[in-house]
């Protein structure tokens, strides 16, 4: 039997018909396209989050939080100006918590941040998910939405702040250094925290940063 017979072969006495091939290559390609399609969808071109909703407990415990570094549910009279209060730190508190949960509730709080940015927090890491909806005019991309996350390394070590930014990535590609001004991976406190500027003035007011899964607490001098 030649191999020219044997490529032609009947599928009934064991061979394969060309047809069969072809049906096979066009199925694999179709599923190919669904699987990526749904892929992009679900996870590339994501339209929103879903917005964290506190429950009441949760609620009463985030607007105590709020109260307490001067944020006041009721601080606007029945005419809708703001009412005067007398300046006091006594009884301040000098020290700010909000567990993951709480911090994405209130990007949920009058807005719709909480559908385009999510927020997570884990050990000495806080990072961020970003959906950017592009221009239907934008080249390629053009009424889609751009995927962007985030990481920022958060400590206290050595009575100093650390913040480090760890990357950006956009798409589930990583943005290079170069692109970010080369602070990628460099302690941006010690880096520019002995010159004047924010970085010198915000590790000088800061006691301790903790970050840990779930929760960030960050203590100021006085």
């Amino acid at each position: 039997m030649t191999d020219e017979h044997a490529s032609t072969q009947n599928p009934e006495t064991g061979g394969i018909h060309w047809s069969h091939v072809i049906a096979i290559v066009l199925v694999t390609i179709a599923l190919t396209i669904g699987v990526t399609y749904w892929a992009l969808k679900t996870y590339v071109f994501i339209k929103e989050f879903e917005p964290v909703t506190l429950n009441l407990e949760e609620e009463q415990l985030l607007d105590a939080k709020l109260e307490a570094i001067g944020y006041e549910s009721e601080e606007f009279d029945a005419e809708g100006n703001l009412k005067p209060q007398a300046y006091s730190e006594a009884g301040a508190s000098r020290e700010v918590s909000f567990n993951e949960r709480e911090l994405n509730g209130l990007l949920a709080k009058n807005t719709d941040l909480a559908k385009k940015v999510a927020i997570d927090l884990s050990d000495d890491l806080i990072s961020a998910r970003i959906l950017i909806p592009m221009a239907e005019d934008f080249p390629v991309l053009g009424g889609q939405t751009l995927r962007v996350n985030a990481g920022l390394e958060v400590a206290y070590l050595n009575n100093r702040p650390k913040v480090i930014l760890k990357g950006v990535s956009i798409m589930g590609v990583p943005v290079p250094s170069a692109w970010l001004g080369g602070i990628k991976n460099i302690d941006l406190v010690n880096e520019y925290g002995t010159e004047d500027g924010f970085w010198k003035a915000f590790a000088d007011g800061v006691r301790d940063i903790y970050v840990q899964e779930g929760e960030i607490r960050v203590q100021l001098k006085e």
